[in-house]
């Protein structure tokens, strides 16, 4: 059966390290002459990502190894979300989401809260997307979100646990380190996949 896209991540063992990481496009321009500032909001938003696995045998690594060779370097996509908050803070078990591209105030149908800092996926496979929460939300109403949807959205279903978002490696290369006692050392650096 041929490799389709995106993969799902081989059995996670305990994470030794996790950063996940948000880029902003903007650029600062300051006076030579004032050192006044200008920020300049170009729209981009995207999630980076830092994983690092523990040491693990070489049966153990095998799976990661596989799965970074079949990922290709940038081409294959996969799956991703930040494992310490795979439920809401809040109380909300499902949510309707409707907005416009690069808006990051939606107006959200749900009973219960999302609190900042929750994270909830739109869309599926290919197209998942990771959104986090900015200000607590109760019942209905308009939801401040980053970033900023990327599609249309009109009563799109929000998945509030275990949400994730479509990622890449940052990077061709590829690899582990074997450091002499027997295990191997991975880690992935990754990007949101656009």
């Amino acid at each position: 059966m041929a490799i389709s896209y995106p993969l799902d991540l081989p059995e996670m063992p305990e994470l030794t390290r996790v950063e996940v990481r948000m880029l902003d496009a903007v650029a600062l321009s300051v006076s030579p002459f004032t050192f006044e500032t200008e920020a300049l909001d170009w729209g981009g938003q995207m999630w980076l990502a830092e994983i690092g696995l523990p040491p693990l045998s070489r049966d153990a690594a095998a799976p990661w190894e596989a799965w970074l060779a079949a990922l290709r370097g940038r081409l294959g996509t996969f799956l991703l979300g930040d494992p310490d908050r795979k439920a809401p803070r809040g109380s909300a078990t499902s949510a309707a989401i409707t907005g416009q591209t690069g808006s990051s105030s939606v107006d959200v149908v749900m009973a219960g809260t999302l609190l900042a800092a929750d994270l909830f996926q739109l869309g599926t496979g290919t197209d998942a997307r990771l959104h986090k929460v900015l200000k607590d939300r109760i019942g209905s109403g308009t939801l401040e979100i980053w970033p900023a949807l990327r599609a249309d959205y009109a009563g799109a279903a929000a998945i509030v646990t275990d949400p994730k978002g479509l990622f890449r490696l940052s990077t061709n290369e590829r690899g582990w380190t074997y450091g002499g006692d027997a295990f191997r050392r991975i880690s992935i650096s990754a990007e949101e996949a656009l």
